[in-house]
C-alpha cells in the first residue's frame, strides 16, 4: 500500500526556491579573462601575506585578528593549491613534449 505524500505536488516556499537556484548558480561554470585566471594564485598569495602582515600592526588583541589569521591562512593555503595544481597538469605535458 501506497501513501498519498507522492500524489499532490507541493508548492515551495520562497525560502526553498531560492535555495534551489542558488545551488544552480555555484555549481554553474563561469568564463574568466585569461589574465584574471592566471593571477588567481598571485593574488590569493599576496592578500593572505598582507592580512598576515596587517596582523603584526594590531597591538592588542581584538576581535579581527582572529578573522585576519583565519583569513591569511585561507588565502595562503588557497593560492598554494591552485598554483600547485595548475604546476601539476602542465609538468607531464612539457616532458613528453620535450
Amino acid at each position: 500500500m501506497l501513501g498519498s505524500a507522492a500524489r499532490k505536488p507541493v508548492a515551495l516556499t520562497e525560502t526553498q526556491a531560492v535555495s534551489r537556484t542558488t545551488g544552480k548558480t555555484i555549481t554553474r561554470k563561469i568564463w574568466l579573462p585569461r589574465a584574471v585566471y592566471n593571477a588567481l594564485p598571485y593574488f590569493y598569495l599576496i592578500s593572505g601575506i598582507l592580512a598576515f602582515l596587517a596582523t603584526l600592526y594590531i597591538s592588542e588583541w581584538f576581535w579581527v585578528l582572529p578573522h585576519y589569521l583565519l583569513f591569511s591562512a585561507a588565502c595562503i593555503h588557497l593560492g598554494l593549491l591552485v598554483f600547485y595544481r595548475r604546476t601539476r597538469r602542465s609538468a607531464p605535458d612539457d616532458q613528453e613534449n620535450g
